[in-house]
């Protein structure tokens, strides 16, 4: 092959190269979604962590948020203020649902009870109901057997 040949077929694989390049997926956009509004919003409370979760009546998750994922770090995701902060971000992410009235149903013994309750009513979010679903153990599972010596 001469050097004319080669240099012809390097520049026909370049320019299919730069046609790839310039072949782009049209965006996806997002869904339209139907209005919800009238929901649930379940609070987790833990010693290390606040979750909450939006669902509609039926239990379909609308959008959620947790301190960490906010951006808080260690023993401060689980202060009242980080709740306030999960809450008003789970705010901005379903306000295109139209979500204005919420069933609340707290889960855990954390600070961030109390802070995401009052960041909930902060938020244009109507609470109608609050019910605390903390599992409690009765009387617990058996006990181990006593150590033999």
């Amino acid at each position: 092959m001469s050097e004319e040949t080669k240099k012809k077929a390097a520049e026909a694989t370049a320019s299919e190269k730069a046609e790839k390049v310039v072949k782009a997926k049209p965006k996806k956009t997002k869904k339209a979604r139907a209005q919800v509004p009238q929901g649930k919003m379940f609070i987790q409370a833990t010693f290390n962590n606040t979750i909450v979760t939006a669902t509609d009546m039926n239990g379909n998750v609308i959008g959620w948020a947790s301190a960490g994922g906010a951006g808080f770090k260690g023993p401060k995701k689980a202060t009242p203020y980080a709740a306030s902060v999960v809450v008003r971000e789970l705010s901005e992410k379903i306000h295109d649902v139209g979500l204005k009235d919420v069933h609340v149903f707290l889960t855990g013994v954390g600070q961030g009870r109390e802070g995401a309750l009052r960041a909930l009513n902060a938020n244009n979010l109507n609470v109608l109901s609050i019910k605390d679903v903390t599992p409690v153990p009765h009387n617990g599972c058996r006990p181990s057997r006593p150590r033999r010596v």
